[in-house]
């Protein structure tokens, strides 16, 4: 790759990055992704997407391969000093997907050089709405992977130096579930709680309840994570609400694991309300399934970073989720991790990946692509 493709391409980056926009309003960011495409002649597939694209590269009757990449940015306010910082008040691309863009793009560019040698086609999937888990399925429904045998993806890993790459065989993210509990007592004036139930001490007791199940209610062998994110309840200083509202999540790794965390949710919930003379409602949003990497399709890509000059890991299971699971409940292929270097965390107001990754990422999923068109037609 010339370095004058590697600044374009981190050019690119820096545009997405100063106009983030959230899942599902990604407009302008269609129309970037989509005039960026056209300049170089390459193909776009007409699907009726509200936002996102889906690129096409190759001739011929031969088997078509996919990649994707994320396009949607979170409602974080940026707190980093960099000159091309988000323009956009309260919204930052905190987990990425604009180098995930940009290196899909370079991927793109790269694979557009080689056409003629391609031994099939190459789709790209610019998706929308990764982070509210509805993107994947809006281009499923659209038909982005009719035809495709096999399809990768990846993520910047910020816990992982630039050059260093990461993926596993069998389950990698976890099963996504979100809860709600509401918790409803009885109002009454602070300063005689006696006549009311107090709905902020239950459900106090419900949320130190709830961590015990991971540790009691489950084999220490099983991967469950249970958070409560949120606490709503009240509105001023001297009265006892009569409701308070609690929110969740739950990340697991096996699907029977999974089923059974509402029915242990419930019972104890309700045992505890009712305990206080109350009542506690479980509210369950089921979200993006566990993602499970085909092994052969892992080891190949595996086999091609170290081809391509990374220090391959194999990691262990995350308990982060990720929709690129819908994919891989139709089709074979594979999730990897490409270093990234941040300081701070994904989903961080200072999230700052390495723009050194864009380039070889680029580099990596091109020939990704092209070796996985040659195993196929094989």
């Amino acid at each position: 790759m010339t370095n004058g493709l590697s600044d374009t391409l981190v050019g690119w980056r820096r545009e997405l990055h100063q106009n983030p926009e959230i899942s599902g309003l990604e407009f302008q960011t269609t129309q970037k992704i989509r005039q960026w495409l056209s300049e170089a002649d390459i193909a776009i597939l007409p699907l009726a997407l509200k936002t996102g694209v889906v690129a096409q590269i190759g001739q011929g009757d031969g088997p078509v391969c996919a990649l994707r990449a994320d396009i949607d940015a979170l409602p974080i306010e940026e707190q980093s000093d960099r000159p091309f910082s988000s323009r956009n008040p309260g919204v930052m691309h905190a987990c990425g997907h604009d180098i995930h863009t940009s290196v899909m793009l370079g991927a793109a560019l790269l694979l557009k050089e080689r056409e003629a040698s391609l031994a099939g086609k190459v789709r790209i999937l610019f998706q929308p709405a990764e982070e509210i888990f509805t993107g994947a399925r809006q281009l499923i429904d659209a038909g982005a992977l009719e035809g495709v045998s096999v399809i990768f993806g990846g993520h910047n890993a910020p816990d992982l130096p630039v050059g260093e790459f990461g993926t596993r065989s069998g389950p990698l993210h976890a099963n996504v579930d979100r809860f709600e509990i509401l918790v409803n007592g009885k109002g009454a004036h602070a300063a005689r709680p006696e006549e009311g139930v107090d709905s902020i001490v239950l459900a106090a007791h419900i949320i130190t309840a709830l961590q015990t199940l991971p540790s009691r209610a489950f084999s220490a062998l099983d991967s469950v994570v249970l958070s409560v994110t949120r606490i709503t309840g009240g509105n001023t200083w001297n009265v006892l609400p009569q409701q308070v509202e609690l929110e969740g999540t739950v990340r697991t790794h096996n699907t029977a694991v999974r089923a059974l965390v509402p029915e242990k949710i419930t019972r104890l919930i309700e045992h505890i309300a009712a305990g206080f003379g109350a009542h506690a409602e479980l509210r369950w949003h089921a979200g993006p399934p566990v993602l499970v990497n085909s092994a052969e399709w892992a080891d190949f890509t595996k086999d091609v970073a170290a081809a391509e000059g990374y220090r391959v890991h194999d990691l262990p299971p995350l308990m982060g989720g990720e929709d690129f699971a819908f994919y891989l409940h139709h089709l074979p292929g594979a999730f990897v991790n490409i270093g990234s270097a941040s300081a701070f965390g994904l989903h961080h107001p200072r999230f700052d990946p390495s723009e050194a990754l864009i380039a070889p990422a680029a580099r990596y999923f091109a020939r990704l692509a092209q070796e996985t068109l040659h195993k196929l037609q094989a």
